[in-house]
């Protein structure tokens, strides 16, 4: 059995890879050159990586690819994605070069308000703690000054601070619920640094307020936090054409394609089994961009599923309807992201991504995110509704099946041409292997 290790973060980065190989590793050696291989060889570089997190041992490697064609607003743009799964890009691309001939994409941002609470629990008369809330809050905001005024200088800053009374929900339970534009920030800093002045100044303001018996004055502050539920910074992204427009396949015919396709967002939109793949697909468009920009997409996951479930019910994001001749595909979604800060000024890969996109502003960003979004499920729905997802996603997944193989590129010439007019499965595909080695 391992025993525990004390004082693993002050071991050098060596130090580290020879305990980890040591101590988990039959071939010590074989798995360190592993880690090795990963690394850059500009040690600038490498240093660089090593010191975006605590205990690096090597850099993980994800396929940075580009889906091209996608017009926005007018705008055209290659997209960079970030992402493992095979699919995603070459889904992306489809659809850009579908929407592409029927006017593009367009995009719009709704609201950019970001939301932070300092939570706090209260024994006394809530009347109470609320007029002393309205002789406060004048003071809460000047003593945030110091962090706001270089963010109200580029017209960002603290929009607003509500009480709010939770304790029908947890006794004794308040908030100071408070509202932040960040601009081209992400602003996750900025707005925590705020929220922890809001705590202090309230905290002990609350210990000279006459108002208070003992009791009161002695304010419990839980924590201070912005919140990754952005409903109020909402982007939404849209497509339309006519009905008769809505093929390129004259095997498939537009009206009943576009009627199957509404079908199918509706079963999303009451069903939660399906609704959950079928965001997924969205975030499988989403996630990539995110990543790629050096934005947080954990965060981004967890607001949007949060928004997926507002009415109670978990629903699909994206809907659609034909009016007058006309088919409309559209999203609203809540997209917090940043195009300064964190990793954005740092990552060069980042830095180029950005560079590709025309290096946009935050709602710019916004957008193209979210379009990239909207042409994923775009390109999942019409999968899923006429020749099946199997299909294009197995055929994409080949390479990762023949690469398991350890395929020549021979072997990988020879499967890939029989596969295109067979159905591509993991056993036809070792079959084949197979025949070709006999």
């Amino acid at each position: 059995m391992n025993t525990p290790i004390s004082g693993f973060s002050k071991f050098s980065k060596s130090e580290k890879i020879n305990w980890i190989v040591d101590t988990y590793f039959t071939n010590s050696e074989a798995a360190k050159k592993t880690l090795k291989q990963y690394w850059n060889s500009d040690e600038k570089l490498q240093q660089l990586h090593d010191e975006f997190i605590e205990n690096t041992i090597t850099n993980y490697y994800l396929p940075l690819g580009v889906a091209p064609n996608f017009l926005i607003n007018g705008k055209l743009h290659t997209i960079p994605m970030a992402i493992e799964e095979s699919s995603v890009v070459a889904a992306a691309s489809k659809a850009a070069k579908f929407w592409l001939e029927r006017g593009g994409f367009k995009a719009t941002v709704l609201s950019t308000t970001k939301i932070g609470q300092v939570h706090f629990m209260f024994p006394g008369n809530p009347e109470t703690l609320q007029s002393f809330f309205e002789q406060v809050k004048s003071k809460l905001l000047a003593d945030a000054k110091s962090i706001t005024q270089n963010m109200e200088k580029r017209g960002g800053g603290i929009l607003d601070i509500e009480l709010r009374n939770k304790t029908s929900h947890l006794s004794g339970y308040y908030q100071l619920h408070a509202t932040f534009e960040t601009l081209d920030a992400m602003g996750a800093n900025f707005i925590n640094s705020c929220l922890e002045q809001f705590a202090t100044t309230f905290k002990r303001e609350a210990l000279l307020y006459p108002g208070f018996n003992d009791a009161e004055k002695q304010i419990e502050i839980v924590m201070s936090i912005l919140s990754n539920y952005v409903p109020n910074c909402l982007v939404r992204a849209e497509v339309s054409c006519p009905v008769y427009n809505l093929s390129d396949d004259k095997n498939i015919d537009s009206e009943a394609f576009a009627q199957k396709f509404i079908q199918a967002v509706k079963i999303a939109e009451i069903e939660p089994y399906r609704a959950v793949t079928h965001n997924k697909g969205i975030m499988n468009g989403i996630d990539a961009v995110v990543l790629a920009t050096g934005n947080d997409f954990r965060a981004v996951e967890a607001g949007v599923h949060a928004y997926a479930s507002r009415d109670g019910q978990y629903r699909s994001l994206t809907h659609a309807k034909i009016e007058n001749g006309i088919f409309t595909f559209w999203m609203e979604i809540p997209l917090a992201l940043g195009t300064v800060g964190g990793l954005t000024g740092l990552h060069p890969l980042v830095k180029f991504a950005m560079e590709l996109l025309h290096k946009p502003n935050a709602q710019e960003l916004m957008q193209i995110v979210a379009v990239a979004g909207l042409a994923q499920n775009f390109a999942a729905l019409r999968s899923l509704t006429t020749t099946g997802i199997q299909e294009g996603h197995m055929k994409m997944h080949l390479m990762n099946i023949l690469n398991q193989f350890d395929a020549t590129p021979d072997e990988k010439t020879q499967i890939i041409h029989h596969f295109k007019n067979h159905v591509v499965t993991h056993s036809a595909v070792v079959e084949a292997i197979e025949n070709i080695r006999k």
